[in-house]
């Protein structure tokens, strides 16, 4: 008999997946226009998100510009990001705006470094909760009759491998986002 390790592999990728747009929405010295994701701006009778309504693009390292389809929600766009809470300075010109990313300070690098330690623990934590769900489906295929009890200590194992390797992951994607905090 062979167990299906289908559903485990794409929530471990889907958990991969959560933990990289939440990092990319932890601000860092550099100008990402991931960081703006989570704005919505009121406009046309609903809140939309920045994307929606103007090109976003990086001008340099610590600038992000952003260019209204429409000039008329410039301002609208503008308050989003001031109310946003993001500590984004704006300016508003003919273009359209520019989003300034100031330096961070050390205590500010380090607070962003447990917040992402927070994030990478949360996505253990959901794996963990994963792997709980299907040691106890292999236990009930095992009472039920369905496997052996080699093969539910075989299945166990191969389980905790793909555990390991996936907790390797989150560690690297974690590793990356410290390093792009601390430089």
């Amino acid at each position: 008999m062979q167990y299906n390790f289908t559903e485990f592999k794409q929530n471990i990728k889907e958990t991969e997946e959560w933990l990289k747009r939440e990092f990319g929405t932890i601000r860092t010295g550099r100008a990402s226009p991931a960081i703006l994701d989570g704005v919505k701006v009121e406009a046309y009778g609903s809140d939309m998100p920045i994307s929606q309504l103007a090109n976003i693009s990086v001008e340099d390292a610590r600038m992000i510009r952003i260019t209204p389809w429409d000039m008329t929600i410039a301002k609208a766009i503008e308050k989003a990001i001031v109310t946003s809470d993001l500590g984004l300075s704006v300016a508003l010109d003919e273009k359209g705006l520019r989003v300034m990313f100031p330096e961070l300070t050390s205590d500010r690098r380090s607070s962003l470094i447990k917040i992402a330690k927070q994030k990478l623990e949360d996505a253990r934590v959901t794996l963990r909760t994963e792997r709980e769900r299907v040691i106890k489906d292999i236990d009930r295929l095992e009472k039920e009759g369905g496997m052996s009890e080699d093969e539910k200590f075989r299945f166990k194992a191969e389980l905790q491998k793909f555990l390991d390797d996936a907790g390797r992951g989150l560690e690297e994607i974690f590793s990356k986002k410290e390093k792009e905090i601390t430089d």
